[in-house]
């Protein structure tokens, strides 16, 4: 059977397309990484591609803001393909910078153009660089955290990674349309794992350094309406082997992130 090709877009800065790329394969899908450049010059298109990735780094230096040089080169010279792909019902990950992108595209929580919420300075003042747990939360539209019941762990790497919404209107729609699809937890001792069952409505709050960047109610990922569309500030990508996991040679297990890669590999095959 034809496995999912997925897109995994790279810009000048981007520095997790290999990780990313890696994850999708384990995962079932056929990965490319492709330069922006190739997209610009019609090399590629996006229509060609069942599933889209916008992987962490810092794209062009983060200039006028984290991810926003490439959120407008996203919408500016490619929204009506991305809009198309989108609605079809194709899925898109956006990690870490990629999350700051489609945020600051509007994708997220959408539709576009207008931006309704943001991705903002950490509460620390710094960057943050350490391993956090994420738990799915059960009334979400989102298709990657689809019967994720094991939090997940996985590492932070961000100074710019705090959710912010406008008011408290925006912050409720969040919870009330089902497009808050993870929160960081705290775990009940420093040696628990990932076989907490997942929540299912705003749980007390995780408090830093659990939650790394102060995102209102402790939101580490969101979706769009329709679910396809995902952006999270942690990275997945970089626990997809039980190796990897941080207290492994003390035989601690559990909590991988390709759980997230497979769902959405799923969903892409569906359009091979």
């Amino acid at each position: 059977m034809t496995k999912p090709r997925i897109l995994i877009m790279h810009a000048p800065g981007t520095n997790r397309d290999r990780e990313a790329a890696l994850a999708c394969q384990l995962a079932g899908g056929e990965p490319e990484i492709v330069h922006m450049n190739q997209l610009i010059a019609a090399e590629r298109e996006l229509a060609a591609y069942q599933m889209i990735v916008i992987p962490g780094g810092f794209s062009y230096g983060d200039d006028l803001g984290a991810g926003r040089l490439w959120a407008n080169d996203l919408y500016h010279r490619f929204s009506e393909q991305l809009k198309a792909f989108i609605q079809v019902g194709k899925p898109v990950m956006g990690i870490c910078n990629g999350f700051q992108v489609l945020v600051k595209g509007g994708y997220l929580p959408g539709p576009p153009p207008e931006q309704q919420v943001t991705l903002t300075f950490n509460h620390s003042g710094h960057f943050e660089c350490r391993w956090v747990r994420l738990r799915a939360v059960g009334n979400s539209k989102c298709l990657f955290t689809r019967d994720l019941e094991e939090d997940i762990l996985c590492p932070v790497a961000h100074g710019e990674g705090r959710l912010a919404v406008p008011d408290d209107q925006t912050r409720a729609s969040l919870w009330q349309e089902g497009l808050v699809a993870l929160t960081y937890v705290a775990p009940a001792n420093p040696a628990e794992q990932g076989n907490t069952s997942r929540a299912v409505a705003v749980q007390e709050r995780a408090g830093y350094p659990a939650n790394p960047n102060g995102s209102v109610d402790d939101i580490a990922g969101i979706c769009n309406a329709a679910g396809n569309v995902f952006g999270l500030m942690p990275h997945p990508e970089d626990h997809v082997f039980p190796q990897q996991h941080p207290r492994q040679s003390r035989g601690e297990a559990g909590g991988l992130g390709i759980h997230l890669f497979r769902n959405g590999v799923r969903a892409a095959g569906q359009f091979v």
